[in-house]
């Protein structure tokens, strides 16, 4: 989870990522931040992040980020 909020922190610094719940709803990350955001993760934690899976259900929290990714890699 620290190596999520540090790619998230160097995406877009301004975001208190430990208790925002609305990052896409809230506009705290725009569509270039959420392109960015997964070619970090898919890098920083070896997995692939379908397109189905970048909805706001899975990007409004870096809690909900932590569980896709999670769940992606027990997937394999």
């Amino acid at each position: 989870m620290e190596q999520l909020l540090t790619i998230l922190n160097e995406i877009q610094p301004d975001v208190d990522y430990l208790h925002c719940e609305e990052l896409i709803d809230g506009h705290y990350l725009d569509s270039l931040d959420i392109l960015s955001l997964v070619a970090e993760m898919e890098d920083a934690f070896d997995v692939t992040i379908p397109t189905v899976e970048i909805i706001p259900e899975n990007f409004n929290s870096a809690q909900r980020l932590w569980e896709m990714i999670q769940r992606l890699r027990e997937e394999g």
